[in-house]
């Protein structure tokens, strides 16, 4: 039975819940950080999904990079599947701004999380949830 791992959860905010994908928030002020989940038992790799899955969550995270460049008006769009610290598989999609909290570098590691107030956190999620249709 599928369980999301405890760090996604604690770190994360749920956005939009399908039969094959979760698609949550990063609880972090900083960036604008969205995370793509299989709902797959056991996947450490986006090569180890079924074909149909694989093709779902990649196609997800197409139109939440799109939405999100939009959105929060993104000089740039990081999308991962790094997995190290987490061996659950999941994707990340960062909307990065020039003069953000850790560019040029990556987001990983970057100092420590800020976590978002009650409405930037709806607002967040009412604009990627809305974008994504």
């Amino acid at each position: 039975m599928f369980q999301l791992h405890p760090t996604l959860e604690k770190d994360s905010l749920p956005i939009i819940e399908t039969g094959s994908l979760l698609i949550r928030l990063i609880n972090d002020a900083r960036f604008p950080w969205g995370l793509i989940v299989p709902r797959v038992t056991g996947m450490t790799e986006l090569h180890d999904l079924p074909d149909e899955v694989c093709t779902e969550a990649l196609r997800a995270s197409l139109k939440l990079g799109r939405v999100m460049k939009s959105a929060f008006a993104a000089d740039k769009i990081n999308t991962a599947a790094i997995g190290n610290m987490v061996p659950q598989l999941h994707l990340h999609v960062v909307a990065r701004t020039r003069g953000d909290a850790a560019w040029p570098g990556p987001v990983w590691g970057a100092g420590t999380m800020v976590p978002l107030d009650a409405a930037a956190a709806d607002r967040r999620i009412a604009l990627i949830r809305d974008g994504m249709g």
